[in-house]
């Protein structure tokens, strides 16, 4: 016992050494507004392939509350109204993304009982979405008022999926914070993945299926509004699966696209996985 606890804070300090040394290496990228530099430092340090190192976040919790208490600083509510389309929407994702990840850093480790989801989902953590309000911008909203009434604003559903809801079945969580001059970039990037990844997009020609996130369904009038294109020429389809075509169809591969012309297909939703997108003990499946 006496080595353990002569282990133990040698690991501790070796760790705390490699993040200090991580922190002062950092250099913000050059389009990032300063705001949102110490976000876009605790996703180059804690965030790895969508998954987070919650644990280690953890013990990063100062900095991350002093960022969320940044996006209600007085100046901010009262510049809000004259930031750009691209300003506000990187805004507003990062302030959802840090969010979540505050919200499971402060009950971490997550262990419910709650039999509808994983013992370890942020489902289990009482009212995180639907109850607990956060103050940003000068407003009082929840989770979910952010998703379907702040973001529904922009009219773009490629916002959706950025969205960490801290969930392995969410979009993928960047490393980088967005960026006013970089998030329709980041938000391509982010359509390009959904589309092109078994996680989150199936196409299965043999089997005459469609696969997908039921993130599409959760927000189709906004998915229809935009996506769904009658020129596909997909006769007695439902606006909803015109939409998903439409939405995945530019980086669909040539055999995809003439299976889906087929109009054989049938479009199916993947159940969400609602497992915390954890990687500090391994790599979920």
């Amino acid at each position: 016992m006496k080595t353990i606890y002569k282990i133990v804070p040698a690991v501790a300090i070796a760790m705390a050494i490699v993040t200090l040394q991580a922190q002062q290496d950092y250099k913000p990228p050059p389009e990032l507004e300063a705001l949102h530099a110490p976000f876009d430092a605790l996703l180059d340090l804690h965030v790895r392939d969508g998954l987070v190192y919650y644990r280690a976040l953890q013990e990063d919790r100062a900095r991350l509350s002093r960022y969320i208490a940044s996006l209600n600083a007085p100046s901010i509510a009262a510049d809000y109204p004259q930031w750009s389309a691209d300003q506000k929407k990187a805004f507003w994702l990062n302030a959802y993304n840090a969010l979540v990840l505050q919200t499971v850093v402060n009950n971490y480790p997550i262990k419910g009982r709650a039999s509808m989801y994983p013992s370890n989902s942020i489902r289990q953590i009482p009212g995180a979405f639907e109850r607990t309000a956060h103050t940003v911008a000068g407003k009082s909203v929840t989770l979910d008022q952010i998703e379907t009434a702040v973001i529904t604003e922009f009219g773009d559903p490629r916002m959706y999926i950025a969205l960490g809801r801290g969930a392995v079945g969410s979009g993928r969580l960047r490393s980088e914070a967005f960026s006013a001059k970089g998030v329709n970039r980041q938000l391509d990037e982010a359509r390009k993945q959904f589309a092109t990844t078994p996680r989150w997009t199936k196409i299965d020609s043999l089997n005459g299926k469609v696969s997908i996130s039921p993130i599409l369904s959760w927000r189709s009038a906004a998915f229809i509004k935009e996506y769904a294109d009658r020129s596909l020429e997909l006769p007695k389809r439902e606006a909803i699966e015109l939409a998903v075509i439409g939405f995945l169809r530019p980086h669909l591969l040539s055999a995809e696209e003439e299976f889906i012309r087929k109009n054989t297909f049938q479009l199916t939703y993947e159940p969400f996985d609602w497992r915390l997108n954890d990687l500090t003990g391994g790599r979920p499946d």
